[in-house]
């Protein structure tokens, strides 16, 4: 068995390109303490703005065709990338989801339009929006089939996904697609998630560095195995037994301690990424930390004192607009007109 998994990640580091990066931990903590972080990683700048959307939001899927309508139940505070997709984002219920690289992915399609269809773009708002929790995802997930169909980025860079959804209880489900086929994985001890390869694989070499011993020795380079080793030993040997201030300043630190130097590249390689930005979601408190790697400081949105009520404008704060934020910003987001989808 040593053998069989000693060959899975000598193939891995063959595969896995250093230019597809980003990392999620949870760490769980006293008094239902939840806190979830996450690095998005990537090889150029990704312009980021913070929204907050209220409950009542009549939203759709994909801008025409077989798709989802609905009307959203719970107010979230989300991340958007080139103010057009939602790459996470937490909502009033403590339900927080990430969306990270995964070169592997091939997603479900649907070419005559039998299965409704999923914009990449309003995936992340789409759970947020109509779930509490995860058993509640968990649940949905079983019962219904959907496509899903997203937009190229950066030089027509394919965006191939994978997600990780934490809820207040600090249960976690990570879905990803293979070959078309989505795989779903739930439990409390999924407590990270990298990229490539996928999650079960994944699973497997990390229990390979368990055996070796994490105060004896961890792999050090920025893969994403390597990252998923470093990030499971760390954020299960920190305090748990902290308040949630500290808590989220843990989880900082487990979060550099994987992070890509920003700026970062090697002679002849010029598509390596760097950090660019870092997250913190306290799902009990519902506090939402912000900040980029090229700035000292961390910033936080406070949900549960923003007017989520039906109704009420969507909030959002350009982060192009500011440097060095720091404390709670919610004086800052003005009124906004919803993101315009990239479908």
């Amino acid at each position: 068995m040593k053998n069989r998994i000693v060959l899975i990640m000598f193939a891995v580091l063959l595969v896995c390109s250093d230019a597809l990066a980003c990392s999620r931990v949870v760490l769980l903590g006293r008094d239902n303490l939840t806190v979830v972080g996450r690095t998005l990683d990537w090889r150029t700048p990704i312009p980021t703005h913070l929204y907050v959307y209220p409950r009542g939001m009549q939203k759709q899927a994909m801008p025409k065709g077989n798709t989802y309508h609905w009307k959203s139940k719970y107010g979230s505070v989300l991340a958007v990338s080139y103010d057009g997709g939602v790459t996470e984002g937490m909502n009033e219920k403590g339900l927080v989801m990430n969306a990270l690289f995964c070169k592997g992915s091939v997603y479900r399609t649907s070419p005559s339009g039998e299965l409704p269809a999923m914009s990449l773009a309003m995936l992340v708002s789409y759970f947020l929006d109509n779930f509490a929790t995860v058993d509640e995802m968990h649940q949905w997930l079983k019962a219904n089939e959907f496509a899903i169909y997203g937009q190229n980025f950066d030089g027509n860079t394919e965006a191939a996904l994978h997600w990780a959804v934490t809820d207040r209880s600090g249960n976690t489900l990570v879905m990803e697609f293979q070959k078309g086929k989505l795989d779903v994985f739930v439990s409390r001890d999924y407590r990270v998630l990298t990229n490539d390869p996928p999650f079960e694989q994944m699973l497997a070499i990390n229990n390979y560095w368990k055996q070796v011993g994490g105060k004896n020795t961890l792999p050090g380079t920025v893969r994403s195995s390597d990252r998923f080793a470093r990030a499971s030993f760390f954020i299960e040997h920190v305090p748990d037994s902290v308040d949630y201030k500290q808590a989220a300043a843990e989880v900082l630190t487990v979060l550099n301690n994987v992070a890509v130097p920003y700026g970062y590249g090697l002679e002849g390689e010029p598509n390596l990424s760097s950090s660019q930005w870092r997250s913190v979601a306290d799902a009990k408190n519902l506090i939402y930390y912000f900040g980029f790697f090229y700035e000292f400081s961390v910033f936080n949105i406070d949900l549960g004192k923003m007017n989520l009520e039906e109704g009420a404008p969507v909030m959002k704060i350009d982060t192009s607009k500011y440097t060095d934020l720091h404390g709670c910003v919610n004086d800052l987001m003005v009124p906004s007109a919803p993101f315009t989808p990239m479908w």
